[in-house]
């Protein structure tokens, strides 16, 4: 068994993967949507065991290299943001150059076995090891062989042109041209579904969800050693989602998994902090704005679909520590539903929408995002179900497993639940939350949160 972290990563090749085809140089605007993001970079990662035979041969690392990178050039074509830069237009706001700069791609050796990788701390594992950095341009990607054959295939995104949505949209573009299929959506870059209302209808009560940047105070310095954010990866059964479900429906309205989830880890987030704090801890949830903004629309319905960018609002609650630790679980999950409920509509994401427009070109960004600084615990919790990771195929087989990794650098935690590749109803959870309320987690909520082993993977 390789000990923690003992193994390393060798760099054998490093180039660009442009589109296949010549592009048009332009300028593509963001929409406000994607202004309210801050300039972070996701990861996702997907590991495969190594090829079984195809007739004669089995596939060498080479080939499948050569597979990803002719694949990717096509699928460039089409997201040719992807293959673009961002850059400042004369007013400072962020803007993409699509000038088909193309994609970094790092070809790499890991010392260490798929069976031996520590999923469960990507920490350790994973973070500046098999998920590259990004240093140019909106996408790299790294494709790592490992000791027993398996690869390992990631990459990192410019947040500010992709969510989890968008980014999902390209992995499964990306594996179907590998494997000689017609994409099954093509993106659209049409911004003006976006534009603001003439003239604008700004909600108040957005104030109360979305600063501008330059009125946050400096972030504080931690001060306690075990005060600092990590990330762990976790797998939950089905039989415990149904469990919290039931027990968070108890008050007589039906909740759904994530409502029900996300209330069991606010209560346990809330316990690591004093029974007797009066703070406030806050959690927001990710909601995607796509078939909000399309409702009674078929035809925006079709574009909204095929949207490359960002369409998300982080609606979030705040509740005193000490009555979430008190309060039943039923009653948590009413608090989650109350705070989602008027920003899951149409006049919302019209309303943010205005809003940003309003306060151009001043940046601002999701207030939870700095929340932490001087309250209680603060977390945000993103929908992964979408997350496709049995279509993320090249040819060689699924992956047996991958994950969104996202140390995202706010000073809320960030979890990201996603439907686990046995396609069993479990879920796996990527967790960056607080040393501290990882470890009551791990005590308390043992029978719910299950390290990611990969013991689990092969069982399932």
């Amino acid at each position: 068994m390789v000990a923690k972290g003992e193994f390393t990563v060798t760099v054998s090749k490093k180039e660009v993967v442009a589109a296949v085809l010549p592009l048009q140089e332009h300028w593509l605007p963001l929409s406000n949507l994607d202004l309210l993001l801050p300039p972070v970079d996701v990861g996702v990662f997907f590991c495969y065991k190594k090829p079984a035979y195809s007739g004669e041969h089995s596939m060498s690392f080479s080939s499948m290299v050569d597979v990803l990178k002719r694949s990717m050039a096509e699928a460039l074509v089409s997201y040719y943001a992807l293959a673009g830069e961002v850059v400042s237009n004369y007013i400072g706001e962020p803007e993409l150059l699509c000038n088909n700069r193309g994609v970094d791609f790092v070809e790499a050796y890991a010392n260490v076995e798929l069976k031996d990788l520590n999923l469960y701390n990507p920490d350790e594992s994973i973070e500046g090891k098999l998920v590259p950095m990004k240093k140019n341009g909106v996408l790299s990607v790294q494709a790592t062989e490992l000791k027993c054959g398996g690869i390992v295939v990631a990459c990192t995104f410019d947040h500010r042109i992709a969510d989890a949505y968008s980014t999902n949209m390209f992995l499964v573009s990306w594996a179907e041209i590998a494997q000689s299929k017609q994409i099954s959506v093509l993106p659209s870059f049409r911004r003006s579904l976006l534009n603001p209302r003439r003239p604008w209808c700004v909600d108040a009560a957005l104030d109360d969800m979305y600063v501008p940047i330059s009125t946050l105070p400096p972030p504080k310095e931690q001060n306690e050693a075990s005060d600092y954010l990590i990330s762990r990866i976790y797998y939950i059964g089905s039989d415990q989602l149904n469990e919290l479900q039931a027990l968070a429906s108890s008050s007589g309205r039906k909740r759904t998994k994530l409502e029900s989830f996300s209330a069991y880890l606010w209560k346990m987030v809330a316990q690591s902090g004093a029974a007797n704090d009066g703070r406030i801890s806050k959690m927001g949830v990710v909601v995607d704005g796509r078939t909000r903004l399309s409702e009674g629309d078929n035809d925006k319905s079709a574009l909204m679909g095929s949207y490359f960018g960002n369409v998300l609002s982080i609606p979030f609650g705040g509740q005193r520590v000490d009555v979430l630790i008190e309060k039943p679980l039923s009653w948590v999950a009413t608090q989650v539903r109350d705070f989602l409920e008027n920003a899951v509509t149409k006049e919302h994401f019209l309303g943010l929408i205005d809003w940003v427009e309003a306060r151009r070109p001043e940046p601002a960004f999701a207030k939870i995002y700095s929340c932490g600084r001087d309250d209680g615990p603060a977390f945000v919790v993103s929908s992964g179900q979408r997350f496709p990771v049995s279509k993320v195929n090249f040819g060689w087989g699924k992956p047996t497993f991958g994950s969104y990794h996202f140390p995202w650098g706010g000073e809320a935690g960030y979890v990201m639940p996603m439907p686990s590749p046995a396609g069993n109803g479990d879920w796996v959870v990527y967790m960056h939350l607080s040393k501290k309320q990882l470890e009551l987690i791990e005590t308390e909520g043992s029978n719910v949160f299950r390290p990611l082993t990969y013991d689990y993977l092969t069982y399932n």
